[in-house]
């Protein structure tokens, strides 16, 4: 079932990540020690400094000429310069590896990727590990209508029904509250447990 997506509070933002796959995996690169909702509203930064979103323009931009976009106030994340080369080498292996399309990460291939194969081909991209990997597929198979075979197996327990644990169960602001519980209540839970 494709959802729209609420994940910015900025109607622009949010119909930016609706309508363009690339975008969405940018907010989920730049969702690292930053607020989830301003993560996701960076593609709209960059769309509003680059005069629209475009992978190939961004892979085709200067590096140093994109950072310096990434980072001019506000940033597009806290470490800006460092998420802008992200970013960058992100668009370059979207171009190389998938043709220039970002849904083919999830649709190429005969026979079609089951949710191992989408998992793997999500790590493989600069900037994602396990947890990041895991969280974008639970993100498409929970919000975007894509649900390759296994999907939920491969996100492990972020494609649990129900569960308030990342940003692929955000649909409004009550939900982002429960996440933000979630996560705060984990993360004080690793504090107490013995080392």
């Amino acid at each position: 079932m494709l959802r729209e997506l609420h994940l910015t509070g900025d109607p622009a933002a949010d119909k930016l990540l609706n309508d363009d796959p690339f975008a969405l995996l940018v907010g989920m690169l730049l969702d690292q020690q930053f607020p989830m909702e301003h993560a996701f509203a960076g593609p709209r930064k960059i769309a509003d400094r680059m005069d629209g979103f475009d992978l190939h323009k961004i892979a085709a931009t200067d590096i140093e000429k994109f950072v310096e976009l990434c980072v001019t106030p506000p940033a597009i994340h806290r470490y800006g310069g460092s998420m802008g080369r992200r970013v960058h080498g992100l668009a370059q292996h979207i171009i190389e590896n998938y043709d220039g399309k970002t849904e083919n990460l999830w649709t190429a291939g005969k026979p079609k990727p089951d949710g191992a194969e989408v998992l793997k081909r999500l790590k493989a991209l600069p900037g994602f590990g396990e947890q990041k990997a895991k969280i974008f597929l639970a993100m498409l198979g929970k919000q975007r209508g894509v649900e390759p075979k296994g999907w939920r197996e491969a996100a492990g327990s972020y494609g649990d029904r129900g569960s308030r644990r990342s940003i692929a169960d955000v649909v409004d602001a009550k939900t982002l509250g429960e996440v933000r519980a979630f996560k705060k209540e984990a993360k004080a839970a690793a504090k107490a447990a013995p080392a």
